[in-house]
């Protein structure tokens, strides 16, 4: 893991420790007035984005952080999950990050194994 050199950065990685270690109260502490764009769409706004992120976080039961870096405005992360319904499930987020808030994430992972386990349930 790479070591926090700019403020983005370092928000984007407090907020990753606090949603994998299920602390959702406290990762949203670090969410403003967000805007996310993710595989299912955009959410607007903290609360949408809480509706779509609290419930997937529940279901993590391993995560690792592959790479991370960025500035004091822009922060990447790429990580690997194990979940319920999928193992390896690896993804990304480009976070932006103002006053030490996260005004907006571009989540990416692949959809297909978790429709597929949907599918099978």
């Amino acid at each position: 893991m790479t070591q926090p050199t700019g403020k983005a950065l370092s928000t984007a990685l407090a907020y990753y420790e606090a949603w994998t270690n299920r602390d959702f109260d406290r990762a949203m502490t670090f969410i403003a007035d967000i805007v996310c764009y993710a595989p299912a769409g955009r959410l607007d706004g903290a609360d949408a984005f809480r509706s779509f992120m609290e419930p997937f976080t529940q279901i993590v039961t391993r995560a690792e952080l592959i790479a991370s870096f960025g500035d004091d405005h822009i922060a990447m992360l790429m990580y690997d999950l194990d979940t319920l319904p999928v193992p390896h499930a690896p993804g990304a987020e480009r976070l932006t990050v103002a006053d030490a808030t996260i005004t907006q994430i571009r989540i990416i992972f692949d959809r297909a194994p978790f429709d597929a386990a949907r599918q099978a349930r």
